[in-house]
């Protein structure tokens, strides 16, 4: 398989700051589901930024499909949802305006065309909010707000679809269901997806891998695979 994301000796540390990552190796296949854990402040949402390009390591190289992840050039194939907190649920649009905001990031300069259209209520299908399309993102729960922003992502058709901690604040059925609707995606549609969160409960059943982080990559392998001890991230050692 291809390769989507690729760790060469990565070490990162924000300005004037104690090491996030060391020597950090790590390599994703296109079409993977993965789940990447790990205690608060331990680097696993730095990694995701330098998948992303957003941060550039200090030493070492990080590589989406091929490029340097910093100066990747075909962005509109990295879908992103974002930490809870900066998603600004509160904007007055309903579940279609925002899920045609993902699907503009094809058409920067100009109209939605008919597959376009097509494609934003597959999106929202696909997550099953159609009955809730004219709705305002308001007057859904956190759950179905977690879904309207996934959909937002696959308007665009992603290659990788990244998630930062997306079961903050959603009670214990909607992990459930988010879990499910992940799996079904990577199904059916063969999107790379990262998971990255500081549990893994709600996916450790779908998941095809995980990776344990703490400054270093502390365990690869499957959930299976996983020590009894180290299912809470917080007991993980490098």
């Amino acid at each position: 398989m291809p390769v989507a994301v690729e760790f060469d000796h990565v070490d990162f540390a924000y300005l004037h700051g104690q090491p996030v990552l060391r020597d950090v190796e790590l390599t994703v296949e296109a079409r993977e589901f993965v789940a990447i854990a790990g205690p608060n402040g331990g680097g696993k949402t730095t990694l995701l930024r330098l998948v992303l390009g957003l941060e550039r390591p200090t030493r070492g190289a990080v590589r989406l499909f091929g490029e340097p992840a910093h100066r990747f050039s075909n962005r509109v194939v990295l879908g992103y949802l974002a930490q809870r907190s900066t998603l600004g649920v509160q904007a007055p649009a309903t579940v279609r305006e925002l899920v045609a905001a993902g699907r503009a990031a094809r058409r920067p300069f100009g109209r939605l065309r008919h597959d376009d259209r097509r494609a934003i209520d597959e999106a929202i299908e696909r997550v099953g909010l159609a009955a809730l399309a004219k709705s305002p993102l308001t007057r859904l729960s956190g759950g179905q707000q977690q879904r309207a922003q996934i959909a937002k992502a696959l308007a665009a058709e992603p290659k990788l679809l990244a998630l930062d901690e997306p079961t903050t604040g959603v009670d214990v059925a909607a992990q459930e269901a988010l879990a499910e609707l992940l799996e079904r995606l990577h199904r059916e549609l063969g999107v790379t997806i990262l998971y990255v969160s500081h549990e893994f409960g709600a996916v450790e059943q779908v998941v095809q891998r995980l990776v344990l982080v703490r400054e270093r990559i502390v365990f690869d392998g499957s959930p299976e695979a996983l020590p009894a001890l180290w299912h809470d991230p917080s007991h993980a050692h490098a």
